[in-house]
């Protein structure tokens, strides 16, 4: 913990002299989502509003703003905890993604299309290949599909999928393999990408559909395979 606090406590100038419970709540956000507090981990009241700085009022709104968002868990008299998903939960997400995103490449119109985005989290992808680093590979993969997300150029759509990207960063930190779980997918991207640079929007969607039914599938086979080791005897 005293690691994951001193990182936070760098965060406290992102805080400025209009400290609210919204930012406050970003910052949490950015660091549940990068795994600085895995799912399970028990937040300190005092030990989190010391380093970032804040009152126990600001502190437990932006707890409430991320417990709305499923990210956090209150339990009776025993505090806010980060939220451990459950395979419906998983399915869940799955299913929402699968709504708005396909339906964001089904409306983008005629092209050409703002690619810039998609291109560089693809590059960044690439990088963290090369460098074999598989955490920052699936950090890549969730820009990639942020960014395609915003095509659609609603900031309704990346307030709603911006929750949803950091539950599924939730799912992530518990994969045992991510390799496995990621390499497969920078190649997917690639295609997803250059199909709309072709202005292909119907082989895009097909491609992205097909990427995460896939996808769902593997996470929920990791869901099931640690369900069943907690549970042996």
């Amino acid at each position: 913990m005293a690691e994951q606090l001193t990182g936070l406590a760098d965060d406290r100038a992102l805080l400025g002299r209009t400290s609210t419970a919204e930012r406050v709540s970003d910052i949490l956000r950015t660091r549940i989502a990068d795994g600085y507090f895995p799912p399970g981990t028990r937040l300190s009241e005092d030990a989190i509003g010391g380093a970032l700085g804040v009152s126990r009022n600001t502190l437990r709104e932006a707890f409430r703003l991320l417990t709305h968002e499923r990210l956090l868990v209150h339990e009776l008299n025993r505090g806010v905890f980060v939220r451990v998903l459950t395979v419906e939960d998983v399915e869940d997400i799955y299913r929402t993604r699968t709504l708005v995103e396909c339906a964001v490449v089904r409306g983008l119109g005629e092209p050409p299309y703002a690619l810039e985005g998609l291109t560089a989290a693809v590059t960044e992808g690439q990088l963290a290949t090369h460098e074999n680093d598989w955490k920052a590979l699936g950090t890549a993969n969730i820009h990639f599909h942020r960014e395609l997300v915003a095509l659609a150029g609603s900031e309704r759509t990346d307030e709603l999928m911006r929750s949803v990207f950091a539950e599924l960063r939730l799912a992530f930190h518990v994969v045992d393999d991510p390799r496995r779980l990621h390499e497969p997918y920078l190649a997917r991207n690639r295609q997803i990408l250059q199909a709309l640079q072709a202005g292909d929007c119907a082989a895009a969607e097909r491609l992205l559909e097909t990427y995460l039914s896939d996808s769902l599938q593997r996470v929920v086979e990791v869901y099931l395979r640690r369900v069943g080791e907690e549970t042996a005897p």
